[in-house]
């Protein structure tokens, strides 16, 4: 793993210039240096909802991506957003954690605004897990030791506890028995499933899934979406991206319809999808349905 330090740029907020690690999750050196500190500003608020997305713009450059978005997630919900490409939908998610920093606006987790340029953004980011689009699964390393390295490196947990949680977490997505296999043996589906085993071993309050099936045959989808299902049964609060509209109608508990990044209709998933009242939410799912 490079020790090498990241490229830095400056992102303005609030009369604040950050610097910003590109491409790196820590994004403030001053968040870094206070990973292993405890503040109470870095605590969870008892009965604050695990997300609050509060008047969230975000621009690169000229083109604004997202316009004003504010969006509560309630602990236990799982909360499909869907939208033609370009919406803003897979940037609002990723502003969850501030892989991508807002331009505008507030993200509070758990009642923390992470906003803040000194809360423990580290410590609150274990809290979240995130499967994105690739897998990004470590070729050279065994699908235990993908599921076993952030928890020794970021979790401090031994080696011991970190394979015996990862063994755990293999099998509650069926691959128990790919524990020595590496990345090239398995399939997309499979490979998919490892990085959603990776993020439940962290042990985390919330999941995002930014089109967690995109990258697959059709055939291999429905594996991805069995186990986050059977998460969703479970009570894991849940935040998706998803062109899946069938998973949104079954699954979810909440949709939300995003168009040039706004929040253009929102609500029950089944409500919304089959009597749409926004004209543009009846053209999209007019032509995907």
């Amino acid at each position: 793993m490079s020790t090498a330090t990241p490229h830095l740029h400056t992102n303005e907020r609030a009369g604040h210039r950050l610097p910003v690690s590109r491409g790196r999750l820590s994004v403030d050196e001053r968040v870094r240096k206070r990973t292993r500190e405890d503040h109470p500003r870095d605590t969870p608020v008892p009965g604050a909802p695990p997300i609050r997305i509060q008047g969230l713009h975000k621009s690169f450059g000229d083109h604004e991506v997202l316009k004003g978005i504010d969006l509560t997630i309630e602990r236990g919900q799982v909360v499909c957003v869907i939208g033609p490409s370009g919406s803003g939908k897979s940037t609002l998610l990723r502003t969850v954690n501030l892989l991508e920093w807002p331009t505008q606006g507030k993200v509070f987790i758990e009642g923390i605004d992470i906003t803040n340029p000194d809360v423990n953004l580290d410590k609150i980011r274990t809290r979240i897990g995130m499967v994105f689009q690739s897998f990004n699964l470590f070729p050279h390393m065994t699908v235990l030791r993908n599921v076993t390295i952030a928890q020794e490196k970021v979790l401090e947990r031994s080696k011991a506890e970190a394979e015996q949680i990862a063994r755990a977490m293999l099998e509650r997505v069926g691959l128990s028995e790919k524990a020595d296999a590496h990345p090239s043996q398995l399939s997309g589906g499979q490979q998919q499933r490892v990085a959603i085993a990776r993020s439940l071993a962290m042990n985390p309050d919330m999941m995002m899934f930014d089109e967690p099936t995109s990258a697959l045959d059709p055939e291999l989808v429905g594996e991805v979406l069995d186990v986050m299902q059977r998460l969703a049964t479970d009570g894991m609060t849940m935040m998706v991206v998803t062109h899946e509209m069938g998973f949104a109608r079954e699954v979810g508990t909440h949709l939300v319809f995003m168009d040039d990044g706004q929040i253009v209709e929102e609500g029950d998933p089944r409500e919304v999808i089959a009597h749409p009242q926004q004209p543009r939410t009846q053209l999209f799912l007019s032509k995907v349905l």
